[in-house]
């Protein structure tokens, strides 16, 4: 397959995965993106000439959040009918054109780091699975180790609300809450305590910077007004307390993470969100075989567990796959979630 032909796949992969997962907005952008490119221009040589591997790379959303910060900033008003979905087609392909030819030195840049996407909405898929890890009779305190933490607002999950087929979790005074359509059993009714949260990001954003925190607002999906809200009560929360959270590659800070002292009667737990496919094979495999390791090593008092919501790009829904050890470490599949926590389906019993 040529790099032209991978990449066209991997634009309609991504257009298929918004369509499944509520987004027709940005699934008409990032086919009118692809539609409209030349590739005699610089900005058509780069996308379509990419030399990685486009859908890990995501560099459909990469695009997208270069055409959605022009839109944000006011600097591309031709495609406010594109963004309030009343442009499509080869309308949209011309708008897109149009802007490409205009704004190309600005939407350059955006080809060259990842997409960074920061749910707080995701955050109720991890609590449920800390909820199931107690019942499983696993200890009721928490250490929290999350790679992709983009700008670390999954890190404050301690300091939501939440409230899940009526079981409630976290501070009930919190500005930020969490009540997604649940679909199946309830999650188990678990009282527990994280006792530290910590993450590690190839490239943090810095909320304080407003350029970063514009980058960050590109990649949410306009389509879904309410995480704009939710982003910026997170900033706030932020700048008043701030999270820990440092740049490092995800299998080196998960090496180093391992080797850390551990204190007894607290699960150490390894979790992300929307990020496996972004790390490339080796790095999935050498998380894997570190985490396998810690598995066999772990103690009843010094328990290992694996807490991941991730898609699966070929039925384009994202699962909740739990693993932990003592035990057999086998992956448990608890659920389905919306990627922007509108809902879980709960399979687990």
């Amino acid at each position: 397959m040529s790099n032209e032909q991978a990449v066209r796949k991997s634009f309609a992969n991504q257009v298929a995965y918004c369509r499944a997962n509520g987004a027709p907005v940005t699934a008409n952008i990032v086919e009118a993106i692809i539609a409209a490119i030349d590739p005699d221009s610089g900005y058509g040589r780069a996308v379509l000439g990419w030399a990685g591997d486009p859908l890990p790379d995501a560099l459909p959303l990469r695009c997208a959040g270069g055409f959605h910060a022009l839109y944000l900033t006011g600097a591309a008003p031709e495609l406010a009918a594109v963004y309030d979905g009343t442009m499509v087609g080869d309308d949209a392909a011309h708008a897109v054109a149009a802007v490409i030819a205009r704004h190309e030195a600005r939407l350059m840049p955006w080809l060259d780091g990842p997409p960074q996407t920061n749910e707080t909405g995701r955050s109720a898929s991890y609590i449920a699975g800390l909820a199931w890890l107690v019942s499983q009779g696993l200890p009721h305190r928490f250490e929290l180790n999350e790679i992709g933490s983009s700008a670390g607002l999954n890190l404050m999950l301690d300091r939501y609300r939440y409230d899940l087929a009526g079981r409630t979790y976290g501070p009930t005074d919190s500005v930020v809450s969490f009540a997604p359509e649940w679909r199946g059993p309830p999650p188990p009714e678990a009282n527990f305590a994280i006792e530290s949260v910590r993450g590690c990001d190839i490239a943090p954003v810095d909320l304080a910077d407003p350029a970063q925190a514009l980058r960050l607002r590109a990649y949410i999906w306009p389509e879904h007004v309410e995480r704009f809200a939710r982003l910026d009560a997170g900033i706030a929360m932020m700048a008043a307390r701030p999270v820990s959270l440092i740049q490092a590659d995800a299998d080196q800070w998960v090496a180093e993470m391992l080797q850390g002292p551990q204190q007894p009667g607290t699960v150490r737990v390894l979790m992300h969100s929307i990020v496996w496919q972004y790390l490339g094979e080796a790095r999935q495999e050498r998380i894997t075989t570190l985490m396998e390791a810690a598995g066999r090593a772990a103690k009843a008092e010094r328990p290992v567990a694996w807490v991941a919501l991730e898609a699966n790009r070929e039925t384009y829904r994202h699962e909740l796959v739990v693993r932990y050890w003592p035990g057999d470490g086998e992956p448990a599949l608890l659920g389905e979630a919306h990627p922007h926590g509108k809902w879980i389906d709960w399979r687990a019993t």
